[in-house]
């Protein structure tokens, strides 16, 4: 895998997922002339053979009550089903994997400013002094030396074994794919000054990262299943995390959920 991963096949059945993650999954040219990869199958057969553990919020990316309540919904379902539900369970601390998150992603894009953009972050170093935000971490990110960097490194490497440890006692994390259903487009403004209403407060669009990243920076499998529709008519995902190389427990996970809870369902007008 890369430093930050985010590849994999979308469909509209995990059935399909499961066909193309067995097409597309191994070794590039290179490394196939001494690597292999044999991913393990699930041995799940029904929901009650889970043992999930369910985070439907964050106080580091707050997750409007619309997605909440789909997530929250399902976990009930899930107990009902006999699986085994925990709802308190934490791998590791939502905000120091936010902002490790960052600095690893940001790092890991600082090539892409030229350098009349890159002296402008040099410079906004002592403008953003010991801030603790989005803008704040951009910048440090940007800008940070390879021995900084050996040290965010090094957390994420402390919250590979912390997740590995969380995963002796569930199979899987069950979690919002975002903060909020889908927003209109906007262009206006950097990012970080963009803003969505979240239970009617304003959040920064960039806070949503926080879910992408939770698992990712890890580098865990997760798949992304429906979860309902929202009060406005926009589809609601759950976000499945597996273990390590466990991408298949998640997948067959999302299969029983499509199965027996919610499958992919087309708009009005959809072709």
């Amino acid at each position: 895998h890369g430093d930050i991963s985010a590849i994999g096949p979308l469909a509209r059945s995990a059935y399909d997922i499961e066909a193309a993650l067995d097409i597309i999954a191994g070794p590039n040219a290179l490394d196939a002339t001494g690597m292999r990869l044999a991913l393990p199958r699930s041995n799940k057969t029904k929901i009650s053979d889970f043992r999930v553990t369910v985070m439907s919020g964050a106080e580091t990316a707050p997750v409007d009550a619309a997605v909440r309540k789909e997530i929250e919904t399902l976990a009930d379902w899930l107990e009902k089903q006999g699986a085994t539900v925990d709802r308190v369970a934490r791998p590791v601390d939502p905000a120091e994997a936010h902002e490790t998150y960052i600095m690893l992603l940001r790092s890991a894009t600082s090539a892409a400013p030229d350098e009349a953009a890159h002296a402008k972050l040099l410079a906004a170093r002592d403008e953003v002094g010991s801030r603790n935000d989005y803008y704040a971490w951009h910048v440090r990110a940007n800008t940070m030396g390879h021995r900084e960097w050996l040290g965010w490194n090094n957390r994420r490497a402390r919250m590979v074994q912390d997740w590995a440890r969380f995963f002796t006692r569930f199979d899987l994390l069950l979690c919002p794919t975002a903060t909020t259903t889908a927003f209109p487009h906007m262009q206006t403004g950097e990012r970080w000054e963009r803003m969505i209403s979240v239970d009617g407060k304003d959040q920064p669009t960039t806070t949503q990262l926080f879910w992408a990243g939770y698992s990712n920076m890890v580098f865990l499998p997760s798949i992304v299943a429906p979860a309902g529709l929202a009060a406005d008519g926009l589809p609601v995902g759950v976000q499945i995390v597996a273990p390590a190389y466990q991408d298949h427990s998640a997948i067959r996970f999302a299969q029983l959920l499509e199965d027996q809870y919610r499958a992919f369902t087309p708009p009005p007008g959809f072709a």
